[in-house]
């Protein structure tokens, strides 16, 4: 599949399909409740995501009511078949964890997921294990493992040299670079698709900086905003697949889908980038 509305794409090692470069979290910004009035703002999210040419959601059980509202907004705005759905496992044990998945399943209106990952390596080759046979067996497409902490990146690192995913999901941005020691170059030694969590350093990064006027030189890569800045800085590096912001605001979802459009900063603008912020 070839860019959708001049959106950069990337594609999966595992298969060379192609998503966009950014995609759409929903962790705290979709846990909401199940009234039209009570889930307009993600409506319009979601509507606006997918007209931009969006394609990848990522959710999981541990974000309350998220899988649930993903499902019920997706079958209302007719974007189903449009949507790359990811998600996640996160219990302890084989049977418990087959039970959530098939209610998470349920819940986004799925008899096939695209992509199913183990959420902060809780039982890690236990839910593999069952995501490997569900994968042979057509019911998921791609298998992954995900964590949002730097701490956790060496036990990542063991998966990635000892067992056979499609994806890992860890933190990266211009404030958290640990990822640049070793797992995203692993992840591009095994083959392995890269989505990023924290681009912001969980808002941490646009809280810093608001009201900061952006630096000359973003405006050589097209950037308006520090959200675009931000998000090219993450998705500039190769190993990348997707960065996955969460927002339940249409305005900062345009912004951010901006950062698939045009140039990308080469690594010493990267770095200009990263100096910037402190």
């Amino acid at each position: 599949m070839g860019p959708v509305n001049g959106l950069l794409t990337r594609a999966i090692p595992s298969s060379h399909e192609s998503i966009p470069v950014i995609g759409l979290g929903t962790w705290q910004t979709f846990d909401v409740g199940s009234s039209t009035a009570e889930q307009s703002p993600q409506e319009a999210v979601l509507r606006t995501f997918v007209d931009s040419g969006g394609r990848l959601i990522d959710s999981s059980p541990m974000y309350g009511r998220a899988e649930q509202v993903v499902g019920d907004l997706s079958s209302r705005l007719g974007v189903s078949t449009q949507l790359f759905i990811a998600t996640k496992v996160w219990t302890q044990g084989s049977a418990a964890g087959i039970r959530q998945m098939e209610a998470s399943m349920r819940k986004l209106g799925r008899s096939r997921i695209e992509l199913l990952q183990v959420h902060n390596l809780v039982d890690v080759d236990v839910h593999l294990d069952t995501l490997e046979e569900w994968q042979r067996e057509g019911r998921v497409r791609y298998i992954g493992i995900t964590h949002y902490t730097s701490s956790a990146h060496d036990q990542i690192a063991r998966v990635l040299t000892s067992r056979r995913v499609d994806f890992v999901q860890i933190n990266y941005s211009a404030a958290e670079r640990v990822a640049e020691r070793r797992l995203l170059p692993l992840a591009q030694e095994r083959g392995v698709a890269v989505l990023v969590n924290r681009p912001f350093a969980e808002g941490a990064l646009l809280r810093r900086l608001f009201g900061r006027p952006l630096p000359g030189f973003a405006a050589e890569i097209g950037c308006q905003t520090w959200a675009e800045l931000l998000l090219k800085f993450v998705v500039a590096h190769p190993a990348v697949t997707c960065a996955i912001p969460a927002t339940s605001s249409v305005t900062h979802l345009q912004e951010n889908m901006r950062a698939a459009l045009g140039a990308l900063p080469d690594r010493a603008l990267c770095e200009r980038i990263a100096a910037e912020i402190g």
